[in-house]
């Protein structure tokens, strides 16, 4: 359990750039250097991930907490995740809040993006392996790519893909019952939207509450996807924060070590203080635990079954290929110059051939795009 403890919180306190970095790092520490499991596992753990709501490195490091301490591992793995973050955007709230403005953070920045992405591409490298020998699964990522960089969701690649997959194992078996219930418990959440509360102009810590635990149950996507909602619920029909204020939540979200999702936390503050925060933090990541503790007791009964066997095998193939979508992307808007792709290259070098620790490179990346930015 101290273990998982340091592990978390090192990651919490370390872990740039998104869902798909955080990942890729966890994937660094469990698979590669812990053993805890195999990249197959780890796949596993991921694709079903992947099909339910909420942010999905938060639930990877919960669940990764859940297999190796229990419901005692699956609680410390993820306070210990998402703590670092909730700390860092209390501060940074205050500051706000205070003196009306956020430091600037530009430069650590642009050294830490060439970083994140050798991180995430190394990840891939490493998890593609076990599928390669598969020509289905190969063919199923690749699809998944380029239909997702042709702007198609991802939720419907990883149905769709898991879907292809299961039917190829079938071979005119019955639809599997355990996949019945995985769809009920990915669907569910759903539900919540048509019992959402009454738009309130006064703020209140239930009201504030009830919106956030709401968007934790139904979030599927990216960052991007949380913007829509935030400016949707809190701007538009609410009144609670103003346009500048969301934007600059959804920065702290982003710049911030742990998941992305923190940006609740500097809302809560900016609305009702102290208070806010914690009960909107509570609210965003609650569903995540409970999501988890649900689907991790469908993962082994998929997998010893030759028919949905098939399904995780194609939502895999898809996942691997939505994270090569994602290092496409955040390439064409990262590597715009020599510097960013000199430090890219280093970090590439470094993990696959020096095997440093992510953390590491990260950190080191950050300061030399502080340095490169202040000093040069």
């Amino acid at each position: 359990m101290t273990e998982l403890a340091f592990l978390f919180l090192k990651l919490g306190m370390t872990a740039f750039g998104g869902p798909a970095a955080h990942i890729a790092m966890m994937e660094d520490e469990v698979v590669h250097r812990k053993k805890w499991m195999t990249h197959e596992h780890f796949l596993d753990l991921l694709g079903a991930t992947n099909l339910i709501p909420g942010p999905n490195s938060t639930e990877m490091a919960i669940h990764i907490g859940l297999l190796r301490g229990g419901w005692k591992g699956l609680i410390l793995a993820g306070v210990c995740f998402i703590g670092p973050a909730v700390v860092i955007t209390l501060l940074l709230a205050h500051v706000y809040v205070a003196y009306g403005r956020l430091p600037r953070f530009q430069p650590l920045i642009e050294g830490v993006r060439p970083a994140i992405l050798a991180v995430i591409f190394a990840a891939v490298f490493r998890l593609s392996r076990p599928i390669i020998r598969k020509p289905f699964m190969v063919g199923t990522g690749l699809m998944a790519m380029v239909l997702n960089l042709m702007g198609l969701n991802e939720i419907f690649l990883l149905i769709l893909s898991g879907t292809t997959g299961l039917l190829w194992n079938s071979r005119g078996k019955f639809w599997p019952s355990g996949l019945n219930a995985l769809a009920l418990c990915a669907a569910a959440p759903w539900t919540m939207v048509l019992t959402s509360p009454t738009a309130r102009d006064t703020a209140t810590l239930m009201a504030l509450g009830l919106f956030f635990l709401k968007i934790g149950s139904v979030l599927y996507g990216s960052g991007y996807v949380l913007v829509a909602f935030l400016e949707g619920g809190l701007v538009e029909t609410r009144h609670w924060l103003t346009q500048a204020q969301l934007l600059d939540a959804v920065a702290v979200g982003q710049f911030t070590p742990g998941p992305v999702l923190s940006a609740a936390t500097f809302i809560g503050y900016v609305i009702l203080g102290i208070p806010g925060a914690l009960t909107a933090t509570a609210g965003i990541f609650l569903p995540s635990f409970i999501f988890v503790l649900i689907i991790s007791r469908f993962i082994p009964r998929l997998r010893n079954s030759s028919s949905t066997a098939g399904f995780l095998d194609g939502v895999n193939a898809a996942s691997i290929g939505l994270m090569l979508a994602v290092t496409m992307v955040l390439a064409g808007s990262t590597l715009t110059e020599p510097l960013t792709w000199g430090l890219f290259g280093l970090a590439v070098y470094t993990v696959l051939v020096w095997n440093l620790n992510a953390g590491w490179i990260v950190g080191g990346s950050a300061l030399a795009g502080w340095l490169i930015g202040n000093y040069l």
